[in-house]
Formats: C-alpha cells, sequence, structure tokens
C-alpha cells in the first residue's frame, strides 16, 4: 500500500446514548474522545444516538401500521373510494364520421 493516501482504519468503540451500549469494531470515523474499555484497552470514542440494541425496530416495541387503532382502515374508507373512481373514468362514445 502507499503511504499517507489511505484513511486511518483502526478499531474505535461506538456508544449508544440511550442506554449505554458499547460495541468495538474497526472504522474510519473521525473521533475527538478516548475511552478505556474493561479489558484495559484505549480506543477512539463515537457517541450514537441509537443502535441495534435500542431501535424499536430491532428491540420488537416498534408499532406496525396495522394495529394504530384503524387509522389505516378509516384512511381507506375515506379516500380509497374516491381514488378508484378516478382511476376508472366513465368511457365517451366514439362519434361516427
Amino acid at each position: 500500500m502507499k503511504e499517507g493516501i489511505h484513511p486511518n482504519y483502526r478499531e474505535v468503540c461506538f456508544m449508544d446514548l440511550s442506554n449505554n451500549f458499547k460495541f468495538v469494531t474497526r472504522s474510519c470515523v473521525n473521533t475527538k474522545e478516548m475511552v478505556k474499555m474493561e479489558d484495559g484497552r484505549e480506543l477512539p470514542l463515537y457517541k450514537l444516538d441509537t443502535s441495534s440494541e435500542s431501535h424499536p425496530f430491532y428491540t420488537g416495541t416498534q408499532k406496525s401500521v396495522d394495529n394504530m387503532g384503524g387509522r389505516v382502515e378509516r384512511f381507506r374508507n375515506r379516500f380509497g373510494k374516491t381514488a378508484a373512481k378516478e382511476a376508472a373514468p366513465e368511457a365517451a362514445p366514439v362519434a361516427a364520421e
């Protein structure tokens, strides 16, 4: 590899701020802070707002759109019928020459 043209690819600790979950992976991300790990290593720290440990999709706490108290069904009842009428306009009679 040529010197000086590649990014600084190293181990980085990512910390989820919502639950203090930490994981280590390799990354090129720029960091300003360092953190001391349980095993004694000192790694660059990158703070995240959310991760797979706190995101509702991955934790199973995300609400389904269909379970929102009939809101989807009310929308379909209100606007579904008018959309169907607009999609299939009445055929105009063809005039003979």
